[in-house]
């Protein structure tokens, strides 16, 4: 009897703990991506020490910002757009959707123009332009990875 009183707690607590488990997993793996970014970016840009000092503090400044701006608003809007009801979405809506969707698209596109303007004080504008390759280089080879891993190659 005290047994079938415990055994719910006991899957609860087992479900809790693989939940954590799992999202200290997916902190991990953010957490090595994020060295492997700063390394190829290093690399990518030869940057002096000088460089890097100034450097990196805007560069996570704007990455922490951006994703910040990313996971409150336009996730907000892909979710409901996976939501069912989006289907019975009235034109009224979807015009205030968009347009909601349209300025956090352009605070993003404000937040990158300010962040160059603030990297052409620290690096050369040759070396902001080979950033925007090393971003995309870096986002390619990871996402050729994560396919290379799923296919089994």
């Amino acid at each position: 009897m005290k047994i079938l009183k415990i055994l719910p707690l006991l899957i609860v607590f087992i479900s809790l703990n693989a939940v954590a488990q799992d999202g200290q997993f997916i902190r991990k793996k953010k957490e090595q991506i994020k060295a492997l970014k700063v390394a190829f970016i290093t690399d990518e840009l030869s940057l002096t020490s000088d460089e890097a000092a100034k450097f990196w503090p805007l560069f996570n400044a704007f990455e922490d910002k951006q994703q910040e701006i990313k996971t409150q608003k336009l996730k907000g809007y892909l979710r409901r757009m996976d939501d069912n009801s989006f289907d019975k979405l009235s034109e009224k809506d979807a015009a205030t959707m968009l347009t909601q969707m349209e300025s956090t698209e352009d605070e993003l596109y404000q937040l990158k123009k300010k962040f160059v303007t603030s990297l052409k004080v620290v690096i050369s504008p040759v070396k902001i332009l080979k950033l925007k390759k090393a971003e995309e280089n870096f986002n390619r080879k990871l996402l050729q990875q994560y396919r290379d891993r799923k296919l089994g190659k």
